[in-house]
């Protein structure tokens, strides 16, 4: 079984009700968290024991996308999560992270966190997973990732301006969770994608299932995904 839960969506800041990037990804017996960003921690609660997720991999340290590990961290050390992840014996949680982000958080010593560091091009086995990451084109460190189980292959973008394409992280992508912050009349004012430039990634690199995330709450979800169908031409998800 392999499914794709999203945790929250919402670009930047979090919208009314809404939460911050955060996608629970599950493979076979392994569980493991893309991103945590406000909010996604309460949500992640509701759909079973957030002890059985065995690593959280943080794309970058805007806090839109990595915050929520604190409260992981706090019930992992000191709550309901205390046996298996702090007593002895216990296992750590895995935090796979860029350069940086761990002297952000107030668990950087923690004894029950096990922090290790990305790079751009590293490969890794987690659980039942094989990892790929690679550098997108934002304003701070930042790394996408393809995650492979039996032969499926699951691509996130995490933020990215048009400077980089999936296409780094391989060929033949089955799914790509791309963001797609607004519309095009917004294109190259920050270093995000418009829904027009995810779809228009997404054909280039022929892939197979795009679902667009990271929408900024003011912006019209229907317009972002219409735009991408457009450029990909074929239907699009957007995240919700």
């Amino acid at each position: 079984m392999r499914t794709l839960t999203v945790l929250g969506c919402d670009g930047s800041w979090p919208g009314p009700g809404g939460a911050g990037s955060g996608y629970l990804i599950q493979a076979g017996d392994t569980s493991i968290l893309l991103d945590a960003g406000p909010g996604t921690f309460s949500q992640l609660q509701k759909h079973g024991d957030p002890g059985h997720v065995i690593a959280v991999i943080l794309s970058h340290a805007h806090p839109d996308h990595w915050t929520d590990l604190e409260s992981l961290a706090t019930w992992a050390g000191y709550g309901p999560g205390r046996e298996r992840f702090r007593e002895v014996g216990g296992h750590p949680l895995t935090v796979f992270a860029p350069p940086g982000l761990r002297e952000w958080s107030h668990f950087a010593a923690a004894g029950w966190v096990d922090w290790r560091e990305l790079a751009p091009s590293m490969v890794l086995t987690i659980g039942s997973l094989e990892a790929r990451f690679g550098a997108t084109d934002h304003d701070t460190p930042t790394l996408a990732v393809c995650l492979a189980h039996q032969g499926a292959t699951l691509a996130y973008s995490a933020d990215s301006g048009p400077g980089w394409s999936v296409e780094e992280l391989g060929s033949d992508i089955g799914t790509f969770l791309c963001e797609a912050t607004y519309t095009q009349e917004c294109e190259g004012s920050l270093r995000h994608l418009s829904g027009r430039e995810a779809g228009t990634m997404a054909r280039a690199a022929g892939v197979h299932r795009l679902i667009v995330t990271h929408r900024w709450p003011t912006v019209s979800a229907d317009d972002v995904r219409r735009e991408a169908e457009l450029a990909f031409g074929r239907p699009v998800e957007q995240a919700r």
